[in-house]
């Protein structure tokens, strides 16, 4: 099949499902600062984005809150009030042990329009898992507010598959988004078997979505990363193209291919997996606008 054959129509949008901005040194210096000890080493402000998005044609994007401004989300809060129709905001759950991240997500969501949630597992105090109380309130209210949870596994699927196991089953009605294929990359061991097995299973809940984003951190080989046409295959096997989006991670991705080559090699991955046009035109757009309904017409 001819890569040409694949590439999504014209007129379908093209979304960015997994991104991060952060304030342009002197919007830090003026009005946003970032968070003491995690001051970016690289440029990320909306400005750039729109550039690379434009010259890409990416139509819209989900922006995850960044670690560099941590629970402060007032920058990510005035690009999303400045672009309505272009973003949606994930903002980042804060885990504290006196619960106050509970009301903190709810003003989020309900004042701020916040559209998802991000759990990062390692923010969680010491010795504390994702399934102790506090994670169990922000899970629950996610759900009930109707934004999905974003899961950042980065130290591997393997030490959280219990801990999304147990809040999936508890709470059905809480949507998850799995970052970066899990942080799973193409297995060469028996650990890493067991762990891309491990998602491949999760796919047995029905509220969990896997987001094809981040090439750079799974693959390993350099651009365009073929190696993850094998792994796209089989999770789009047993996920389906309408529980799996694309994203690039930008601006780390500026450091990489580049934002117009993680769209590039989307498709060239795609290919490689034998996707349709059909299952490519989930993938890069259809998914993320339908789970978000009302947004990105």
């Amino acid at each position: 099949m001819a890569s040409s054959s694949i590439v999504p129509e014209a007129k379908s949008k093209i979304i960015d499902s997994h991104l991060h901005v952060w304030a342009s040194p002197q919007q830090a210096a003026d009005k946003f600062p970032y968070f003491p000890g995690q001051e970016p080493t690289l440029t990320g402000d909306s400005d750039l984005l729109l550039q690379c998005m434009e010259e890409a044609n990416v139509d819209g994007a989900l922006i995850v809150q960044p670690i560099n401004h941590k629970f402060d989300h007032s920058l990510v809060t005035s690009v999303l009030k400045s672009y309505p129709t272009k973003f949606l905001g994930c903002c980042l759950a804060n885990p504290a042990e006196d619960g106050i991240g509970v009301k903190h997500l709810e003003h989020l969501v309900l004042e701020d329009g916040y559209r998802a949630v991000r759990f990062n597992p390692y923010l969680w105090p010491s010795g504390q898992k994702m399934t102790n109380e506090v994670g169990r309130a922000l899970f629950s209210k996610a759900g009930e507010l109707g934004v999905p949870v974003g899961l950042m596994c980065m130290k591997g699927l393997g030490l959280h598959i219990s801990e999304i196991e147990q809040l999936c089953s508890e709470f059905p009605s809480t949507v998850v988004l799995l970052d970066h294929f899990a942080f799973c990359k193409p297995p060469t061991n028996d650990e890493e078997s067991k762990a891309f097995s491990e998602l491949l299973n999760l796919s047995r809940f029905p509220q969990i979505f896997v987001k094809f984003s981040a090439f750079f951190r799974v693959s390993r080989k350099p651009f365009p990363y073929e190696d993850l046409s094998i792994t796209l295959s089989q999770v789009v096997s047993r996920f389906g193209a309408n529980r799996v989006m694309w994203g690039t991670d930008f601006p780390f991705v500026l450091l990489e291919c580049g934002y117009k080559g993680a769209k590039e090699a989307a498709s060239l991955i795609a290919n490689q997996a034998n996707l349709s046009a059909s299952e490519l035109e989930w993938i890069m757009g259809k998914t993320i606008i339908q789970l978000f309904q009302g947004h990105w017409l």
